[in-house]
């Protein structure tokens, strides 16, 4: 059969807006607490513009070259956009009847009021509010006129404008145009004075009814938010460029005057109005985004920090501590005594900080080597690689400048890192690298010793305890040696001839995983155990879906945990049959990259930093690590096995490209999340009993 005709596949843009109405559902569900679909609505909208900034800037980037080639579904560019901008819109509609008519009256119920505008004031409220804004506000804003002398001012992406009609009150013939920024720098969320329950207005309606302030010898005929949304997707020649960093920095400055690519405004908006916007952004009728409600809905992550209403939110989850880690002990003795596996974050990343902080102040260890990604702002693993090298260590740290929107952050990390004396590499040509890798070399009574950290996340202790990422701690000479091998092909292009336990991308990986496939193929062929379990952000390559569908028509059973983006099609007769696709959302971010293969009885598990993505597979520098111990593989397995039985957040794709939410009646409620929390506190597993399965999951041999 022809696995590769476009109809088996889904356009990788279509299916992450599917993803982004799963993160929807959270907000529309329920049975969650009130503030946590407030978080889930306003991650929603962040979601949206990094994908306006990004995705559809690269389509647009396509559009203007001329680039006609179809996507693995068989569109265009043209035709992505089409679809999209129709998607898009059905989308944002749809947030902003969650926000009006489930959100806002559940606020209300609750005492808490978002006031809209001047006339839902009382007159304390009203005089707490002028004396606001001419206290705090009104020293902060720069109004903008546009005429003959003043031309149309940069309105910088993602900012929060409101716009203007205003007219001299001694010319009352002629009108202009008029713009004002809401600053950043000011809380968007004021709280009122309130003698019962909790009211706030948003920083733009305080400026909205002051703007007759900012242009005392004009009248103000109308005035509205706006907000407009910029290419940011910039590409860099990296042959021709001498210096990365400066290179970098230069590009990082016209994000701003990127061409915009979306505008959101109200849906009254004067049509006066908004044709100057229209004219001077240069927007068409189908990037205009009419807003019934407050423009910019991340606001409500600001709401969800408001102090008080714990009891509107899920339990705050903390960390534990490894069941197999001994804070009394050093962190070297343990590894080297045993692998050990992490699962983040319910098990806290706090032994991967302590490795790194060890080392740096450890007489013993003679060099540390570490990949870093995405860190925090203020991150303790720089802290500790800067006293590494302050110490006399020799310290090598590859900070990818490339990870997009971490640029500038990262830039700065590089820069303080070299001062410490550490040697800084800046990514490599062509290609980011996205690994997640940390070597120490020490110096011990039988010889040298190399300690190595391998993930699937970042090494970011504010995102670890929000994504759920595995982490492999071990003192295995042979993944050691691979170890120096991958910095010494980082640093110095020196490839070794005998690889032995970990598979790179961009040289080998893609067929690993071929070969993996593949290999399933072949066993359900001869009737021999064949099984396949993936658990991923993303899947999106033709190549391996191909392989996928391949090995589902042979027999193969395959069940697939996809987050994010998934361009395979389930369920199509004699090509997904034997594909099932789940996908889970919810309170953490599922992060983590688990490869299951069955083969023949002789399992193998892997972990990894890639996804099933073309860019992790040909265009990053990624790692594929195996996990060999029993105990760790079962550790692993009885994760998949509670994700695949979970029935409260997954939710299970169709044959058209929808989800479903998964069938829980008459079972037993499986929420793998919050199984993994009480796990971690409790140190006890749970146990799906075999009849309540909805998958046969093999067992482990020792």
């Amino acid at each position: 059969m022809d696995f590769e005709k476009a109809e088996y596949y889904e356009n990788r843009e279509l299916s992450w807006l599917e993803f982004n109405k799963r993160v929807l559902s959270e907000a529309k569900d329920k049975n969650i607490p009130l503030f946590e679909r407030l978080k889930f609505l306003s991650i929603t909208a962040s979601n949206l513009d990094e994908f306006f900034m990004v995705r559809v800037a690269s389509l647009r980037n396509m559009l203007e070259a001329g680039y006609e080639k179809k996507d693995i579904a068989g569109l265009k560019p043209s035709e992505q956009l089409e679809l999209i901008n129709e998607k898009a819109h059905e989308f944002v509609t749809a947030q902003y009847y969650t926000y009006n008519r489930s959100l806002v009256p559940l606020l209300e119920q609750n005492n808490i009021k978002i006031l809209d505008g001047h006339e839902e004031l009382n007159e304390e409220q009203k005089e707490f509010v002028e004396k606001f804004f001419k206290e705090e506000v009104y020293p902060v804003l720069t109004p903008m006129a546009v005429d003959s002398s003043r031309p149309f001012p940069l309105i910088r992406n993602k900012t929060l404008n409101i716009g203007a009609l205003i007219q001299k009150k001694t010319n009352e013939t002629e009108m202009e145009f008029a713009t004002v920024q809401v600053p950043s720098v000011l809380p968007r969320i004021v709280r009122l004075p309130e003698r019962e329950g909790t009211s706030v207005i948003l920083l733009e309606e305080i400026i909205e009814m002051n703007l007759d302030k900012l242009f005392l010898n004009y009248n103000v005929i109308c005035a509205y938010p706006y907000r407009i949304m910029r290419n940011s997707d910039f590409e860099i020649d990296e042959e021709e460029t001498e210096d990365l960093l400066t290179e970098i920095q230069k590009q990082l400055k016209k994000r701003q005057w990127g061409a915009a690519i979306k505008l959101e405004t109200e849906d009254t908006i004067d049509k006066r109005l908004l044709n100057i916007l229209k004219k001077n952004l240069e927007i068409s009728d189908e990037e205009i985004y009419y807003i019934n409600g407050p423009l910019d809905l991340t606001f409500l992550m600001k709401m969800y920090a408001l102090e008080g209403f714990e009891h509107l939110k899920a339990e705050k989850y903390v960390p534990q501590k490894p069941a197999g880690l001994n804070a009394e002990e050093d962190i070297f003795t343990q590894i080297k005594r045993n692998d050990i596996l992490l699962h983040h974050p319910y098990e806290t990343f706090e032994p991967v900080l302590e490795l790194v902080r060890q080392a740096a102040n450890d007489p013993q260890v003679l060099a540390i080597k570490q990949t870093l990604y995405r860190v925090s702002g203020n991150s303790p693993i720089i802290s500790s690689l800067a006293q590494a090298a302050e110490n006399g260590k020799q310290v090598t740290v590859l900070v990818e400048l490339k990870a997009r929107f971490d640029e500038e952050n990262n830039i700065i990390w590089a820069k303080k890192l070299e001062k410490a004396g550490c040697h800084v590499i800046y990514g490599l040509v062509g290609l980011k690298t996205h690994s997640k890798i940390t070597l120490v070399v020490r110096r011990e009574e039988e010889g040298i010793v190399r300690y190595v950290h391998l993930g699937t996340g970042n090494y970011n202790d504010a995102t670890a305890k929000l994504y759920t990422d595995i982490g492999l701690m071990t003192a295995s000479n042979i993944i050691g040696e691979d170890a120096t091998a991958v910095f010494n092909m980082i640093s110095g292009y020196s490839e070794p001839l005998v690889w032995n336990k970990l598979t790179l991308a961009p040289i080998w990986l893609r067929n690993r995983f071929l070969y993996l496939i593949n290999r399933e193929t072949k066993y359900a062929k001869e009737g021999k155990p064949a099984r396949i379990i993936a658990k991923m952000n993303s899947l999106c390559d033709k190549e391996i879906i191909a392989a996928l569908y391949e090995a589902s028509n042979a027999g193969v059973k395959i069940d697939l945990i996809v987050r994010g983006i998934c361009s395979l099609i389930p369920g199509i007769p004699q090509v997904s049959e034997n594909i099932s696709v789940r996908s889970i959302v919810g309170n953490f971010l599922e992060h983590s990259r688990i490869y299951y293969f069955e083969n023949n009885g002789n399992e193998e598990i892997y972990c990894s930093s890639a996804d099933w993505m073309p860019r992790n597979l040909d265009r990053r520098v990624e790692i594929l690590f195996p996990v060999e111990k029993t105990e760790l593989k079962k550790e692993l397995w009885h994760i998949l096995d509670i994700e695949l039985n979970d029935n409260v957040k997954s939710h299970i794709k169709q044959q058209d490209g929808s989800y479903v939410k998964a069938d829980r009646r008459g079972k037993r409620a499986i929420d793998s999340q919050s199984i993994f929390c009480k796990e971690a506190r409790d140190k006890v597993k749970f146990e799906v009993k075999p009849e309540k399965r909805r998958v046969f999951l093999p067992r482990f041999r020792k």
